[in-house]
């Protein structure tokens, strides 16, 4: 199975002004995401991934800027910048603040039935997630046993994780995805595994270095083994 981890970028200068910024150029980190983008150097450390793929927007390349740049990215095999991941095209929404958005009609929809929903002038959430669904389908091809690092954002990581586990698009919003954030899923193109979920804390060695033995879901799963065997 792939195991693929879903980094979102670190908080955003639209972040914190409360700015729906999708698409819009230019939008970089906050002080705190940067603080953020720093501390991922040590949270992926020398996790060993056959490809990272990176959605062009600045953020999300400031996201993972630092560590491509430390002594941990020696070994890195594969770095794409990849259109598929990119932000959600919100139209017109886009460098409005979501304030404001909320008294919108269209609004209620997108909380509601977003599988329904497209943007004025922007992008259909459909749409959104089968695009940003090809990429795993490309993870599958490249190395469909191996670990993969894909940096994007809140709304597309929902999509994927909502496709892989086979929820329906209208219930993704119950998803939430936090800056600076890790999701895991192995998946073999059929069947997926959530092994994290909006993880802001741990280190991605744990993840990347977990046995891929087959599951007895039964019961939940024993754990992760500690100590030594007697």
């Amino acid at each position: 199975m792939a195991r693929i981890i879903l980094l979102r970028h670190a908080h955003s200068v639209a972040n914190e002004k409360g700015i729906l910024s999708g698409q819009l150029p230019g939008v970089s980190l906050s002080s705190r995401g940067r603080e953020q983008a720093q501390t991922l150097v040590s949270r992926i450390g020398s996790s060993s991934f056959d490809s990272i793929r990176v959605s062009p927007m600045q953020r999300c390349q400031e996201t993972i800027q630092p560590w491509l740049e430390s002594k941990f990215s020696s070994g890195l095999n594969k770095l794409i910048l990849d259109d598929q991941l990119i932000e959600m095209n919100y139209g017109s929404w886009s460098g409005r603040q979501l304030k404001h958005l909320t008294k919108e009609k269209l609004w209620k929809q997108i909380q509601s039935t977003p599988s329904k929903v497209v943007f004025p002038d922007g992008e259909r959430f459909t749409a959104m997630q089968r695009r940003a669904c090809k990429s795993i389908d490309d993870i599958l091809l490249e190395k469909p046993n191996g670990n993969h690092l894909l940096v994007s954002h809140g709304d597309v990581i929902k999509a994927i994780t909502a496709k892989l586990l086979t929820m329906k698009l209208d219930n993704f919003q119950s998803l939430v995805i936090d800056p600076a954030s890790i999701t895991v899923v192995e998946f073999d193109g059929q069947h997926a595994q959530l092994l994290a979920f909006n993880d802001t804390h741990s280190e991605m060695e744990r993840f990347i270095k977990k046995s891929r033995k087959k599951r007895i879901m039964l019961g939940g799963g024993s754990g992760e083994r500690t100590g030594r065997k007697k």
